[in-house]
């Protein structure tokens, strides 16, 4: 027995999920993704992962700028689904939307809730210096990832981790949760558990103001606010009136001004302790280790980070 399925994605962290669905068997009925927009240097209209990758499948795509149209929601609803997965999708579903399906919307989200609700669970939780975030299998409601939830998959995030390695990790995970899900929707009945009313906390999407570097926090808050913000959007700091992306760094001995660089090996002092800075991106390179960056642009011992 196989369940009839809406997938609901946009993102490359989506794609597995859609993947490992498809090869458990379900029936993936119509796949739902944001829609083509211009990217590159071009401006070229460019569909999103999920949509690609459903489209190597042969499947469908509806690509709706929301679902405030009545058509748009009753097509949902003529697809007559047992369920909807939604990961990372992009859009708020409506109650029209939710309750469509036979069992419900279910979602993946990544973090353990009700840590991190919102747009941006991953940057959030390593700038947060968290210890352990993980993916949760939520069945949706008309609240901001406020659902019951029905499987929990843990990872921890080390002092090396950056936001691009947790996601990866939670990528891979989520898809073998939801496969799991799907599975216990199959035999029936579910437990969902409630979130619990304290710890609740709001993964607001990054700005661009937050990327830029502030030396006067500890060292430890630099080199976890660093790394969260990498790859993307990458924290920075100037040098001689240009932007240097820092997408890697670890928290070290030292002491200092603010800003100051204590040695040949970019260890920057910070409030309180200092940072070593160890992978660096200038604008139009690529991505160099902090050996390659000093060999090509030596900041030296001396100098004052802005």
């Amino acid at each position: 027995m196989s369940l009839r399925i809406a997938f609901m994605g946009s993102p490359e962290f989506s794609v597995p999920t859609l993947e490992a669905v498809l090869a458990a068997g379900h029936e993936v009925a119509c796949v739902y993704s944001q829609p083509p927009r211009p990217a590159g240097r071009g401006k070229q209209l460019t569909k999103t992962a999920v949509h690609e990758a459903a489209e190597r499948h042969g499947i469908e795509v509806r690509t709706p700028l929301n679902f405030k149209a009545a058509e748009d929601r009753a097509a949902f609803a003529a697809l007559k689904l047992d369920t909807a997965v939604v990961v990372a999708y992009g859009l708020l579903l409506p109650k029209a939307v939710l309750d469509a399906p036979r069992l419900g919307c279910f979602n993946i989200h990544g973090s353990i809730l009700p840590r991190w609700r919102g747009a941006a669970p991953i940057h959030r939780a390593v700038m947060a210096g968290d210890a352990i975030t993980g993916v949760q299998v939520m069945k949706m409601d008309v609240g901001l990832d406020t659902g019951p939830v029905m499987l929990t998959a843990t990872t921890p995030i080390s002092e090396d981790d950056t936001t691009g390695d947790v996601h990866d990790r939670l990528s891979v995970l989520g898809a073998a949760l939801m496969v799991e899900g799907l599975a216990l929707l199959e035999a029936g009945p579910v437990v969902l558990q409630s979130q619990a009313d304290e710890g609740v906390t709001h993964a607001a999407k990054v700005s661009p103001a937050e990327a830029r570097i502030d030396w006067r926090k500890s060292g430890a808050e630099v080199a976890a606010h660093i790394r969260g913000l990498s790859p993307f959007p990458g924290a920075w700091f100037e040098d001689e009136g240009q932007r240097v992306k820092v997408l890697h760094a670890k928290a070290d001995a030292g002491s200092g001004k603010a800003g100051d660089v204590l040695d040949d090996g970019l260890l920057v002092a910070c409030g309180s302790g200092a940072v070593r800075l160890t992978r660096l991106q200038r604008a139009g390179k690529g991505q160099m280790t902090m050996e390659e960056f000093q060999r090509g642009a030596r900041i030296g011992k001396g100098r004052t980070l802005t």
